[in-house]
Parts: structure tokens; sequence; C-alpha cells
């Protein structure tokens, strides 16, 4: 209790503080650390050897960063999911930093060599540089940015042979909003010990320790709701010549620049909490458009976007993928362009890993977004490493093309086979059975084989599982209510339908026989799951004989050519279905009107298609022998049987040479042909 007082207190107030004379001895701390509360923890033996075993660790070397994951955990489990707590390795924050604003402060240092004028005009500049989080949680990435900006200063003052110098870097030029006051404190007190630790490095360790105590407020580092605030307010657009800040005066200097950075929480649509969905709504008040289906970190790319259009500036955030994919790129990309901003740098998709306890990894992508961007850069991997190059245009599915928007369309390029969803039952189950049910019916084998269809969707065709329904045409309605067991479910889905709230349910009731939708194929049919793993190599699908009827958690090509499983099956297909179509969660959300029907494709010859269909062919002869394997097993992650991995390898390549006469390189390069090929095929 006397310590902690102790360095609570101000040495011009010790003296009349009464303090005990060895606890007299201790600095005066500040920074609020030994602020309030005066209760003193009770220890038992265990937690005192504890604190003795930490207070013998060598504290001098400690990264400020691992601040985060101090914080990430003691944090309980939901909160930390709650609030996007995730603390992230240095070589993970340069991805967003370095291309952000890093490595053209190195260039200008190499360009500069040992030029004092130049040296000087560069460290001017490093001291005008404002970094601002507006999700910053611990100051992670405002500690990483403050911590390489001294070491480029070091470096122009050792070329100046200034060594020693004190630092213009200024703390107060480190900006960030965060909700958890606690994670406020944190990242205040961890720029603090960065400033100490590089004062440590370049002017010495005297000199750092005369300037580090008392510690005082940097006062940057604001707690609030970042989707609430006005961030020309947090972190003012302007400044007066006195260096003073206000939001409402003229811009003074074109010498400030402001770069925000960050990994923002994420939340889809279905994940979000009220507040979350307010905070959203409130972003999106003053614009037109469908703002539901977008996750939560795209608040900030719209913030951040309002915000650079008003200042000198750039921004990157960490966000997940679904926000360049499927319906969220045709809702927020359109506005972030009208507010004149462009994808300046992006990082495809990787695991964005971390160091804490309760590692929060996740796969992402990193955006940049700048006003005119002079170069445009992007970055993904191949073969394990990060591979950079400097391109015309980068567009919202992160593919070096035009800003093309992809739409949904009626039918598919180049007359592939029509693709449908399946049939739609709202029968509340009454024409619907398990094995089991089935199995106990009074219905004999002549009346199953007449009345009884295999029922299957996406988990029956993954899975290999078996549902049943009653498929009775009308021409057989007669013949079929003679039954007993099939007049009493057609009686109780009629009574259902009835009973429905919905006018188009109840008109249903008169065809209480069948399902609302009753479409089949005259011999096969091909399905394709509506949902699946994004784990797998290739989008799962499979042919079926015509006795079997598809639900409506499938797509269906009725009576398929070979050629349609070969192009679905390919890595191809399921690249540009990841792209436009979007995924529930990370799972693969397939679409006929966005996936099949939008799919580029060249105009195939009679040899194209018949190889093809000889690929196709081996697909399903391997798939065959390795009977009664189930899709889930033949194509579990690391585990695809040889034989099947070769035939998929070889029908990729047949696909692949009909588009540029060879395998493409990796996906990037298969995504960017695509779009390509769909801004040509739909410029009409």
């Amino acid at each position: 209790h006397e310590l902690f007082r102790a360095m609570d207190t101000a040495i011009e107030d010790r003296e009349s503080a009464d303090l005990p004379r060895w606890a007299d001895q201790f600095p005066y701390v500040n920074g609020g650390l030994f602020a309030g509360t005066k209760e003193v923890p009770k220890f038992n033996r265990i937690a005192r050897s504890f604190v003795i075993h930490a207070g013998n660790l060598n504290w001098k070397e400690i990264n400020p960063d691992i601040f985060g994951s101090m914080i990430q955990s003691i944090a309980e489990d939901d909160e930390r999911g709650e609030i996007g707590m995730h603390y992230t390795s240095v070589p993970n924050i340069l991805k967003v930093l370095n291309p952000l604003f890093l490595n053209d402060l190195r260039e200008q240092l190499e360009v500069a060599g040992c030029n004092g004028r130049k040296l000087f005009n560069l460290r001017k500049r490093i001291a005008s540089i404002r970094v601002f989080d507006p999700a910053c949680g611990s100051g992670n990435f405002l500690v990483i940015a403050y911590i390489q900006m001294r070491e480029i200063e070091a470096e122009i003052l050792r070329r100046r042979e200034e060594a020693n110098e004190k630092t213009w870097i200024k703390l107060e030029n480190f900006y960030g909003i965060e909700i958890k006051n606690f994670a406020v404190e944190v990242g205040r007190l961890s720029l603090l010990i960065a400033e100490f630790q590089c004062d440590v490095r370049f002017i010495g360790q005297k000199e750092a320790k005369a300037l580090v105590l008392p510690l005082r407020n940097t006062g940057q580092i604001k707690q609030g709701n970042a989707l609430r605030l006005d961030w020309s307010v947090e972190c003012p657009l302007h400044l007066h010549s006195d260096g003073t800040s206000n939001a409402e005066v003229e811009f003074m200097s074109d010498n400030i620049e402001t770069y925000l950075c960050g990994n923002p929480p994420y939340k889809g649509t279905k994940a979000q909490s009220a507040q979350q969905k307010s905070d959203l709504a409130e972003v999106y008040s003053t614009y037109s458009g469908k703002f539901k289906v977008l996750d939560y970190v795209s608040g900030w790319f719209v913030k951040a976007s309002e915000y650079l259009a008003k200042t000198n500036g750039k921004a990157a955030f960490v966000s997940t993928n679904s926000v360049c994919q499927g319906n969220q790129v045709p809702v927020l990309w359109p506005l972030v362009y009208s507010l004149g901003l462009e994808i300046s740098f992006a990082y495809t998709s990787f695991k964005w890993s971390n160091l804490a306890t309760n590692s929060a990894g996740v796969t992402v992508i990193v955006v940049g977004l700048e006003n005119s961007p002079k170069i445009k850069t992007l970055y993904s991997s191949e073969n394990g490493k990060v591979v950079s190059s400097n391109v015309k245009n980068i567009n919202a599915y992160l593919v070096p093309c035009a800003d093309i928007i992809v739409q949904k369309r009626a039918s598919p390029f180049q007359g592939l086979s029509k693709m449908v969803l399946g049939n739609q039952p709202y029968e509340g189950g009454h024409l619907i059975m398990t094995p089991q049910e089935l199995q106990q019916s009074p219905l004999s084998q002549i009346e199953k084989g007449r009345f009884v269809r295999g029922f299957l969707g996406s988990t029956e065709v993954i899975k290999g599982t078996e549902r049943f329904c009653l498929w009775i045409q009308d021409k057989d309605l007669t013949d079929a209510l003679e039954i007993d067991f099939i007049k009493a479910r057609v009686e109780q889905v009629r009574l259902w339908r009835e009973n429905s709230p919905r006018p188009a349910t109840r008109a249903l009731a008169e065809k209480s026989h069948q399902f609302c939708e009753v479409k089949s194929g005259r011999n096969s049919v091909l399905i394709v799951p509506i949902r699946s793993s994004e784990n797998r190599e290739y989008l799962p699908c499979a042919i079926y004989d015509n006795s079997k009827t598809v639900n409506n958690l499938a797509y269906a090509i009725y009576d398929p050519l070979l050629l349609d499983l070969a192009i679905i099956c390919s890595r191809l297909h399921l690249i540009w279905v990841g792209a436009v179509c979007g995924k529930l969660e990370t799972r693969f959300s397939y679409s006929n009107k966005m996936g099949w029907n939008t799919f580029p494709i060249p105009k195939l010859t009679g040899k194209s298609q018949s190889d093809l269909k000889k690929s196709a062919e081996n697909i399903l002869l391997a798939r065959e022998s390795h009977y009664p394997k189930s899709i889930a097993d033949l194509y579990s992650p690391g585990a695809m049987p040889d034989d099947l991995q070769v035939a998929h390898d070889e029908n990729d390549e047949t696909l692949e040479r009909i588009y540029i006469g060879r395998r493409f390189k990796n996906d990037t390069e298969r995504l960017e042909k695509l779009f390509e090929m769909y801004t040509k095929m739909t410029a009409n």
C-alpha cells in the first residue's frame, strides 16, 4: 500500500505525504498505473512465488506489443471474440504498415544516400507523419509503426553524424480509438515503453532514464466506439500553423500525412450484436443500398474513405475476405469508389496468425485505400512465399483487372446446361421419410418402387446419407390415395398448408400430394450442394439416376452433359465461386445465378468437349473404385486417394489448356484470366 502510494505521489507533494523513508526512495511514476483504489491484493504462497519469479526475469528487452497478448490471455473467450482482440505477430503487422508507408520512407532513405539536405528533409517528413488506428486494441499497430519510424530516423542521424540527438517523432502523432478502457490504458503505456526502449537504443541508457519518469499522458488513444465517433475530431484533419489542431480551419500545411491502419473486428451479419447492427446503420444512414448484408468491418472501410476524401493520407485494414467476395462487393465497393478511393495495394487471402495463448487465427486479406494511387501492388502467396507485382489496377475482388462488378445472370455462357435450385417442399415434413421411417412403413416393395424416391440435398450428397420422399405424379394420384399410409401423409400436408400464414402456401393445399415444385430429369441429375467446406480442393458434386429427387439445399442440372461435371469439379470453377459467390462463415455458398451462369468459358470445340467428357469419366471411375466411401471421405483435406487426385489434376490440365494453352501458375492468374474474359463476354 505504501509502495503504491509513493509511486502515485508527485515529488513536490512528498513532504506532506508522510511517506516511510524506504518508500520515499521510489520515483513518481504517474500514468494512472497506481492511481485509484488502494486496496492491497492478498497473496497466498503460490501467488507470492509467481510474483517473485516474474521479478527475476529480464524485462529490459520485452516487446511492448506483447501487452496485446497479455490482454488476450486474460480476456474471456466470448469477450475476445466480441471486440476482435487479436494479438498479432510483428511480421503480419508489417504486411499492413510496410506497403502503407514504411516502404516509401525506406526508399526515400535509399535515394537520399548521404546527402545531408535530403536526409534532413526526410527527417522533417517523418516527424510530420501521423498514424491513426481506429480499432487499436492495445496499440500494437501504433507501437510497431513508432519503432520502425524511429529506426529510420536513427539511420538518418547516423548518416548525418548526429547520433544521440533527441527524436523529432512525437507520441502525440499516434492516434487510436478503442472501445475497452483497459486496452486504452495498456496501449498508452505500450507506446511509452516503446519510446523508452528506442531512446535507450538510440540516445543512451542514462539519457533515456532521465526522460522516462514521471510518465506523461500521451492523450491520443481515446476510449469510444469508432463507428459512432467523428474521426476528423479524434484525429483532426487540419492543423494551425502553430501545430495545434482544429478540424474546422483551412488546411495549413501540405506536409502532414495521415496513415490509417489496423485490424478492426470482423463480424458477419449473423454474428453481429444488436448494438453492432445499430453501429452499421449509423455509418450507412446517409447512403442508399442494402447494407444489412455487410460485415461489421465494412464500417471501417467507409469511415476511412470519408476521412481520406477530406485530407492527405492513406488507409490499410486487415479484413476477412468476405468483403471482397459475393454479394458484399456490389454493395460496399461502389460506395468506396464514389468517395474517390481506389485500392492501392492488397494481400490476397492468407492465415492471420498470432502469438497469443488462445490464438485467434483466421483467413484474412489486407486492403489498402488511397486517392488516385500512382502505383498499385498486389501481394499473393506462391509456394509458401509472398510474391508482389505492380499492376495497372486492383478490383474489388482483389484481381488485377478493371473495376467490374459481377452481376447475376439468368443463363450460363456458351450454352452450358441450365442449372436450377432443387425442389422446394413446403409440406411440413410429411412427404419426407428417414430410412427407419420408410423401413417401418407398411408400403410394399412395389409401392416403394412406384411412389418413393431418394431425397437429396447438400448433406446427403457430401456424406452419403439417405432420406426419402413420397413422389406422386398427378396421373398416379388415385392409385396412391388408395394406400392408407400415403393418404394419411397427404392429408397431413393439406392441413399444414391450409394453416400456413403465407397465402402462397395455402394455395398449394389442393396439391398436397406434391412438393410446391416438381422438377425431375428424364435420365439423370447432377447435384451441386449449396454449402460445402472451404477446406476441400474441389467443389463437391455428383451424378445420380432419375430415381432421385433434389431438394432446395442443392442445385441441379437435369440430364447433364459429362463436361458439366468436369467444369464444376475444376480448380478454376472453385476459385471463381469463392470470389464471386462469397461464403457463409468460411464455407462455400454456391449460387447458380452468380457462380454457374457467370462462369466465363471459351467456346468449346468438339475435341475440347470430348476431352472434358473423358476427364469427367476418369473422376467418376476413380470415385467408384473406392465405393462405398462418401465424397466427404474421398475429398478429406490431405487424404484424397492417389488415383482420384491424378484424375482431378488431368481434368484441371485439360480445362486450363483450353483457356491459355497451359496450366495456370496460381489462383491469382486464374482469376485474372476469368475476370478478363467476363469483362469481354459482358461488354455488350
